[in-house]
């Protein structure tokens, strides 16, 4: 079958097409036709091994995994004999963060895993791009207890985390600030934002404005910044901060204040999936999506993604 490699932590030139062995499912798995998956900052880290703790998870010298890819939708090809949620035909979704490998056309998992029926009124293409920043949205939301009518600013509103992250809060009833770029304005407010903060004009720290959370989706927003802005018992959620300055800054004005601060990757669990499909069917959750790449121009994809313009989404297709 055809999958993308990395044998070295480096720049997207260190991902090659090959051919390689067709995996076969386990007596607990299934394995997966891939139709597509996403490219997304996810994945820029574990290909570049930034920050260094990813060497923990992936291995120290070089990537063990040796096919990368986080996330997937497509199709039940065959099922171990002990798989009882699925038959062949299905049409599914999730992610693949402990085994990776959805970079290639078939892909094995668990049937306990992060697997989900695709929401029928959507595209293999729009389901690929919900798992990343849907569960991960929803993770961080979770932790902070969002309620209904809480403010909640969100830091990097039109990428994958953030334009989930922007449907969910809404679900739930909060008020949304988004802090976004002048090009990703109208996209933001057409996914329900009440204000929007232009990052290039205003610094949304010293306007005096206090929240219930702040969700930096992105890692760019100012620390002190973004606590001083927090209403008491406020969260500040950092998604994905693993380096040792923002996790002892996080842990000292957690342990000193009312205010917390959390951060880390996200845990998920399959009933997130089965969530975020009644917010899809309920129309309350859209997939947003910048572009598409063939698989074959992955190199291209990750150049793009990693300058980080992208709007919601990078799909590649299988």
């Amino acid at each position: 079958m055809k999958a993308v490699v990395f044998k070295e932590y480096g720049p997207p030139e260190v991902l090659q097409l090959k051919e390689i062995q067709k995996p076969a499912p386990k007596e607990n798995e299934v394995m997966i036709r891939i139709h597509a998956t996403s490219v997304n900052s996810g994945d820029i880290r574990m290909r570049k091994a930034d920050p260094f703790a990813v060497r923990f998870m992936l291995g120290l010298m070089r990537p063990g995994k040796k096919v990368p890819g986080l996330v997937f939708s497509g199709e039940i090809e065959a099922a171990g004999k002990d798989v009882t949620r699925f038959i062949k035909g299905d049409q599914v979704y999730g992610t693949s963060f402990k085994n990776f490998g959805t970079y290639a056309e078939y892909t094995c998992l668990p049937e306990d895993g992060m697997i989900a029926k695709k929401p029928a009124g959507l595209t293999y293409e729009e389901a690929a791009v919900i798992p990343f920043g849907g569960t991960t949205a929803l993770y961080f939301l979770t932790k902070a207890k969002i309620q209904s009518s809480q403010k909640i600013l969100i830091y990097g509103a039109s990428g994958a985390v953030g334009t989930a992250a922007i449907q969910i809060a809404k679900y739930f009833g909060a008020t949304v600030t988004a802090v976004c770029s002048t090009g990703n304005v109208e996209l933001v407010r057409s996914l329900g934002a009440d204000k929007i903060i232009d990052y290039t004009k205003e610094e949304f720290s010293k306007n005096g404005e206090q929240y219930d959370i702040v969700f930096d989706t992105v890692g760019y927003s100012p620390f002190s910044g973004s606590v001083r802005s927090l209403q008491k018992n406020g969260y500040y959620l950092r998604v994905v901060h693993m380096a040792l300055v923002p996790v002892i800054k996080g842990l000292w004005s957690s342990l000193t204040s009312n205010k917390k601060v959390i951060g880390g990757v996200t845990k998920e669990k399959p009933e997130d999936l089965i969530f975020l499909n009644r917010l899809i069917e309920a129309g309350q959750l859209k997939p947003v999506i910048d572009r598409s790449y063939p698989l074959e121009q992955i190199v291209e994809a990750h150049t793009y993604v990693e300058k980080g313009h992208k709007k919601g989404n990078v799909v590649i297709t299988v």
